[in-house]
């Protein structure tokens, strides 16, 4: 048998026997499928009307400052994109210029990304708001990767392109407008440019580090999940980690249906969700539908070491244009979260969850801390998750210690509370309409 994993506090992972009973043992099966190799997450882009708002909100609001760029400064007269770093998590802010017409052809030939549109740019942004337009893959080598997609059934967005220096990207559809985008060059190449060619390192001095370090997981909101879980499986080959239903996840009022499909390593998660019709209320799922014209990226989770200190720095910041959170469940919430969690979180931990509206959740493997932002644009549509994951510490082959993906699953046991808040949220959006109106 393999030796018991450790937590990060030192206290024994959560094993079988030690299983929260409101859920059955999840069994989790990985048939390793993937069609190619798919490495980690190497960036999300949002499309958006003005980048260097957007990114100056994030980076103050996420404590990740900007690292490169690609605008005028840099002889891009194409589209301005700024890219924030915290660790390895890299979110990209593009936005299109509007040059005279006869220059059009020149400004596009000076585009740092070769995919980008100028027009669908601003159509995006027109209808969807600040959203996300690409989901970026670090494969081992694109060209390959999207040869081997369209062969398994996916919609092409744009063939592979060399981008030099060893780099190369091709895109395609995933749901809605938004694209999978592959990326792959040399290991070599990613510590001598600071994102692709055509960008420019940018030092941020005194710049506060909040201690995000990756993207989790990367939710979509389609009408119907079936199709799209077909299409993604089909080119991709991922394998399905979780599944939750209404029946898990809903409130009397609303509800949702959600599938996580997972890459090999399960360090690439791409949920997807479906709302769930006929419930008293519209489900949440389908008022995003709606307000985002469609389907898309609903929210990204972003992992911390230490979620707790990464929230006070994030809260400090909320009264002075960070981004605000979902409110904090009743007391009561967190005399369950001493039953379920105690052996693993001290005291002082759980009052400090408590104190700042942490949920915390356990699977028969790990444990869960995530918390939710409020939308973060003008729509009720995409937000933000913080998320840390303790317990699943393993070794590999070499002796060098790791954590399983997915540990502590995707917090099932808090769906109901991030339901209520949104409902609560919607509610006061509608009363206020009702006010207005009148």
């Amino acid at each position: 048998m393999p030796p018991t994993p450790t937590t990060a506090t030192g206290a024994a992972a959560v094993t079988p026997e030690h299983a929260p009973r409101r859920f059955p043992r999840v069994f989790r099966v990985n048939p390793r499928s993937d069609r190619f190799p798919v490495l980690a997450f190497h960036h999300v882009e949002l499309w958006c009307a003005d980048a260097a708002s957007a990114a100056g909100r994030f980076a103050f609001a996420l404590g990740a400052p900007l690292a490169a760029r690609s605008d005028l400064s840099t002889g891009n007269s194409a589209h301005a994109s700024l890219l924030l770093r915290s660790g390895a998590l890299a979110f990209l802010f593009t936005a299109p210029y509007a040059p005279p017409p006869e220059e059009s052809a020149s400004a596009a030939a000076t585009a740092s990304i070769p995919s980008f549109s100028a027009p669908a740019a601003r159509t995006f942004a027109a209808a969807h708001g600040l959203a996300v337009r690409a989901v970026g893959l670090r494969v081992a080598d694109a060209a390959e990767a999207f040869r081997v997609s369209v062969a398994g059934g996916a919609r092409p967005a744009f063939p592979p392109a060399d981008l030099g220096h060893g780099f190369t990207l091709a895109e395609v559809e995933l749901y809605g407008d938004v694209v999978l985008r592959f990326i792959s060059y040399p290991d070599n190449n990613e510590t001598t440019l600071p994102f692709l060619p055509g960008f420019q390192r940018v030092s941020s001095p005194g710049a506060v580090d909040y201690g995000l370090t990756r993207f989790d997981h990367v939710v979509g909101n389609v009408p119907e999940m079936a199709p799209v879980i077909a299409y993604m499986k089909g080119f991709l080959g991922f394998h399905e980690f979780a599944e939750f239903t209404a029946e898990d996840v809903g409130t009397a009022e609303s509800g949702l249906n959600s599938v996580v499909l997972a890459n090999n390593a399960e360090n690439v998660l791409l949920p997807l969700n479906e709302p769930v019709h006929g419930t008293k209320r519209r489900s949440q799922i389908q008022t995003y539908l709606d307000y985002h014209g469609g389907p898309g990226v609903q929210h990204i989770a972003l992992a911390s070491a230490d979620v707790l200190r990464t929230l006070r720095e994030m809260r400090a910041r909320t009264p002075m244009g960070g981004f605000e959170f979902m409110a904090p469940p009743q007391a009561k919430y967190y005399e369950g979260v001493r039953r379920i969690a105690g052996d693993v979180l001290s005291e002082e931990q759980i009052k400090e969850c408590q104190e700042l509206g942490v949920l915390v959740d356990r699977d028969d493997q790990g444990v869960l801390l995530q918390i939710f932002t409020k939308p973060v644009g003008d729509r009720p549509t995409f937000f933000l998750e913080m998320i840390q994951r303790i317990g699943c510490n393993e070794k590999d082959e070499v002796g060098q210690e790791y954590q399983k993906g997915c540990c502590g699953g995707f917090g099932k046991g808090n769906f109901s509370e991030l339901f209520k808040f949104i409902e609560d949220y919607e509610k006061t959006l509608q009363a206020n309409q009702s006010v207005v109106a009148q």
